[in-house]
């Protein structure tokens, strides 16, 4: 099963990346897992500098920004290979 997470506290653009990450879960048809990380001591273990951030299977793809739909189905889709 792949793990998506999303690095934030809970602020605006870690919901609107948690609803784009779900979307391309659904969109592509995998089994696939989207977790909210807002312990802050687990975000410091990834060391990304800004948040919100997305890792896929445990690699960072983006932090400090919100990616578009097609880049994370993208992301997912490279990890399925």
């Amino acid at each position: 099963m792949k793990k998506i997470e999303i690095l934030g506290i809970g602020c605006l653009r870690c919901g609107e990346i948690t609803e784009r990450a779900t979307q391309a879960v659904k969109e592509l048809g995998i089994d696939a897992e989207v977790i909210k990380v807002q312990d802050i001591e687990a975000i410091a273990n990834y060391r990304v500098l800004r948040l919100p951030a997305l890792a896929v299977d445990g690699v960072i793809k983006i932090e400090g920004n919100v990616p578009e739909l097609e880049e994370i189905k993208e992301w997912i889709k490279e990890t399925m290979n």
